[in-house]
């Protein structure tokens, strides 16, 4: 979901601010509340970038999170000469969001849902899925616990407890916003962590 309008966010999201620059180079630094700050600071306009091109809020919300992961991974190539820091991350937006729309038609087509999959296979699964399954739960419980603890109690309340955004700030007694944008970093790590479990579930 896109954050709030804020006037501080305002104006780190200027193209003229050079604090975004000197964040990225935090983030190419593995300084991962540099890129908790760049996301609170961008994702609001990056956001109503991916929902114009794509026209759904779930995939805008999925692709958000495939940027920041890029974002995360190629901090040290940004090059300020070539550009500005939002020019840069929304050129890593419309690619991401223009890949995604290439991939519609592909996956309408091929790919069926892990559910659908999944009531197919009940009742047929032999031994060897069963272990696969198991190990793939160790592997999701393993990335959980590598999270820093910050990011893993927002997750842990909300996809196994089940509370949303609102309860879980109610809860733990933590702004929205700090709730929305750490389970966001949370599900980022957790998707590079994880992906290739996930892919072997397609």
């Amino acid at each position: 979901m896109a954050s709030p309008r804020n006037p501080d966010t305002d104006k780190a999201t200027s193209t003229r601010d050079p604090r975004l620059a000197e964040i990225i180079k935090c983030i190419s630094a593995g300084d991962e509340q540099a890129l908790a700050a760049f996301y609170d600071a961008t994702s609001r306009v990056v956001y109503g970038l991916l929902l114009r091109v794509l026209a759904a809020r779930e995939e805008a919300e999925e692709v958000l999170l495939d940027v920041y992961t890029q974002v995360w991974r190629q901090a040290g190539a940004y090059n300020e000469g070539r550009g500005t820091p939002l020019a840069w991350l929304t050129t890593i937006a419309r690619s991401r969001a223009i890949d995604r729309l290439r991939s519609r038609g592909f996956e309408r087509r091929h790919t069926d849902s892990l559910d659908a999959a999944t009531e197919r296979a009940s009742g047929a699964r032999g031994v060897e899925e069963t272990a696969a399954a198991g190990e793939t739960g160790r592997r999701v419980r393993a990335a959980l616990d590598a999270l820093p603890p910050e990011q893993r109690e927002v997750i842990e309340l909300a996809y196994y407890g089940g509370m949303s955004h609102g309860e879980i700030a109610a809860h733990t007694g933590h702004p929205l916003g700090t709730v929305k944008t750490r389970t966001r970093l949370g599900m980022m790590r957790l998707r590079e962590m994880l992906k290739e479990t996930y892919e072997a579930t397609r």
